[in-house]
Parts: structure tokens; C-alpha cells; sequence
């Protein structure tokens, strides 16, 4: 059961190292291949290199922001739910789907479970690949951002957090994938 009032576990060390605002940036370029990392996949249970996926087909990265458990942003929680209610229309593509998190192992092993999610999710405590991928944190999480990557790797579309512009709905992330 989700609540908004559980702050169990929210004022830990990765809130402390991301409650000042970092802004998004454009560092990496359209058509350039993008930072290998290695994470743990929490629904699999299974270790994810994103270069295993090179040369084989194209991958949507989807950074999303979850506090706790139990403490989704309210952006990314109606996102999150979109992917995997789709993700079947990415696989029957080709494409692969991995959805990443700032939460640590136990909490995301309760996100898959609670969400029933079908799609991968990597865990990345330390925020280092959302750091290497320059998505800005902000109130003690990482910002979501999507990166449609080609089957070579090559960045094709970024979308960064807006206020205006929380994340790129299902639709607009398949439409990326024509083409490629």
C-alpha cells in the first residue's frame, strides 16, 4: 500500500547528497555513444551492463525518482505505471526498457514487488550513473530523464525534467525508436 505520510528511511545519506538543486545539462550529445555502467537489475536479479545490449538492439534509459519504498515522486509514480502497463509494446519493438532508481536494494525489491513490475530496474544507491548521465537532483533525489539509445548505443533523443515537461509520455519514447 502506497501512503504519502510513511517518511521511514527518506532522510538518509543519498537524500543529504542530493537535497541542493543540480539543474539537468545537455553534456551528452545527440548521436555520440553514451557511458557504459554496470547495475544491479532488482526484477531479474541479475547484473545489467549496458554495452551487453550494443550491436544487439535499441534501449530506453528512463531515470525515475523514487525517495523510499514507500515515497514516489508524484511526476514519476503516474511514469513508472505508463512504462510498464507499455512495456510490452517496447519488447514486441525490439527494445528494451531499463528503468533506473536512486533507491538501495531492499526498497527497490519492494518497488518491483508492489508495482509488479515487468520491466528491469537497476539500482544505483550512490547515484553515480545518474550523475554520469547529468539528469540534476533536486529535495533529496536525482530528476528523472529518458535516453533512447540506438542498438550501437548512440544517444537519439534525451529528455530532461521541466516543471513544464515532467517526463516523455510512452507515445512520444516510441516514436524516438522509428527509424532506428
Amino acid at each position: 500500500m502506497l501512503t504519502s505520510t510513511d517518511f521511514r528511511g527518506l532522510f538518509n545519506e543519498r537524500f543529504f547528497r542530493n537535497f541542493l538543486p543540480v539543474p539537468a545539462t545537455n553534456y551528452l550529445r545527440l548521436e555520440v555513444g553514451t557511458p557504459d555502467f554496470q547495475l544491479p537489475d532488482i526484477t531479474n536479479g541479475t547484473l545489467v551492463k549496458l554495452s551487453s545490449y550494443r550491436g544487439k538492439q535499441p534501449v530506453l534509459l528512463a531515470f525515475t525518482r523514487i525517495f523510499t519504498e514507500k515515497q514516489y515522486c508524484p511526476f514519476c509514480f503516474p511514469h513508472i505505471k505508463e512504462l510498464n502497463e507499455n512495456y510490452a509494446q517496447f519488447k514486441n519493438r525490439g527494445i528494451e526498457v531499463l528503468l533506473i532508481t536512486s533507491t538501495d536494494e531492499r526498497q527497490s525489491q519492494i518497488v518491483v514487488r508492489d508495482l509488479a513490475l515487468q520491466m528491469p530496474l537497476l539500482s544505483d544507491p550512490s547515484c553515480y550513473v545518474f550523475r554520469r548521465y547529468h539528469v540534476g537532483q533536486a529535495l533529496g533525489a536525482p530528476l528523472p530523464a529518458q535516453f533512447v539509445l540506438d542498438e550501437e548505443g548512440k544517444l537519439r533523443y534525451r529528455h530532461s525534467f521541466s516543471f513544464l515537461d515532467h517526463n516523455a509520455n510512452t507515445g512520444t519514447l516510441l516514436e524516438q525508436f522509428d527509424g532506428l
